[in-house]
């Protein structure tokens, strides 16, 4: 079960929807989103309608000024859950677009592909199991981006750089 509750003004006032799956855009339900809490599961959260924009991931717990808190220019404009995974992870990434060149596979977090496997970075990538958050830096940092079972062939025409992943745990739930 999933329930977020998002909130037109900081500190949990104003208008409010609560949200238990994906909402591709809250422009029918809100003016704006400034606050919210997550009552069950974890979802990805963007700036821009239709799952584009900057994404923010956001776990169980309260978010009172989550703009000022992760920097974000712009309020929330859609979400979407995350699926609670209770198996084995495992990517392989590629050091080129279209799964080429040096490639690794990782089963568990990596945060930093430059020291691990002396890559510079990464192009495109499998998902073969799990569900992942993919950073632009190392250790975890800078922008994010979800990343569920599936090929990702240009991480360059997604607007995305690759240098360190994470795995999205059951515990987090």
């Amino acid at each position: 079960m999933f329930q977020v509750i998002f909130f037109e003004e900081r500190n949990f006032q104003g208008r409010s929807y609560e949200c238990m799956s994906d909402c591709s855009d809250f422009s029918s339900h809100l003016n704006r989103c400034h606050s919210l809490r997550v009552e069950r599961g974890c979802f990805m959260v963007y700036d821009r309608p239709n799952y584009m924009g900057n994404q923010f991931f956001m776990r169980r717990g309260e978010y009172s000024d989550y703009m000022r808190m992760m920097g974000m220019s712009d309020c929330i404009r859609s979400c979407r859950m995350i699926p609670m995974h209770r198996g084995s992870y495992r990517m392989k990434f590629y050091e080129r677009e279209n799964f080429g060149g040096m490639n690794h596979e990782l089963m568990e977090d990596c945060e930093s592909i430059q020291e691990r496997f002396r890559m510079s970075d990464c192009q495109s990538c499998n998902v073969m199991d799990g569900h992942w958050l993919v950073y632009d830096q190392a250790h975890f940092r800078g922008k994010m981006m979800y990343m569920s079972p599936g090929e990702y062939k240009s991480f360059r025409n997604m607007g995305v750089r690759c240098m360190s992943m994470r795995r999205i745990m059951h515990s987090w739930f």
